[in-house]
């Protein structure tokens, strides 16, 4: 992995092993090309586990890094889709071959790694503090990051615990009811 300021990170593919343990027939929310797997940043955090975002072509919302000085952002609106991340806590999932991305796309990566780490960390820390009804964002909003989302197959990873998720869904649902 390559050496941050503080910690490692490394621009990479999943290892076919992944996509068997996540097939797309029960992992929808998955990215997965049936010719090519995605390129991905890998974080690596203080838990035990990794965050994965994908690089991507077109993004149309908000909840992303977007390239903004690459050749194929000015045409499309690419970068690395938080609303996408995987959660990697297996080291056989992670290819040792690093991925080729467009020097310039890596160029800005590598220039804004902090901020993206920091958004990544936020993105996925948000979606567990909802989950685990410690701070509860609106309906409308966890709805707008999430509904997509591949978070909620790697609840274990994370350290969310199962029984506490369904009494907060209860607790959501008798909201909702109410």
């Amino acid at each position: 992995m390559r050496s941050g300021d503080v910690f490692d990170y490394q621009i990479l593919r999943l290892t076919g092993a992944f996509y068997e343990a996540y097939p797309h027939s029960s992992y929808k929310e998955i990215l997965n090309k049936a010719q090519r797997p995605y390129n991905c940043l890998l974080l690596q955090t203080r838990y035990e586990y990794f965050i994965c975002i994908p690089y991507r072509s077109n993004i149309s919302h908000k909840y992303a890094f977007h390239f903004k000085e690459s050749k194929r952002s000015r045409e499309n609106r690419s970068g690395l889709d938080y609303t996408k991340i995987v959660i990697i806590a297996n080291k056989e999932f992670i290819s040792s071959d690093e991925a080729i991305i467009d020097q310039d796309e890596y160029t800005e990566t590598v220039r804004h790694i902090g901020r993206i780490r920091q958004d990544a960390e936020r993105f996925v820390q948000d979606y567990i503090a909802h989950i685990s009804g410690i701070h509860m964002l609106s309906e409308r909003e966890f709805d707008r990051r999430y509904r997509y989302a591949p978070l909620k197959y790697f609840h274990e990873e994370m350290g969310i615990d199962s029984d506490q998720t369904v009494k907060n869904f209860l607790k959501q649902e008798k909201i909702k009811a109410d």
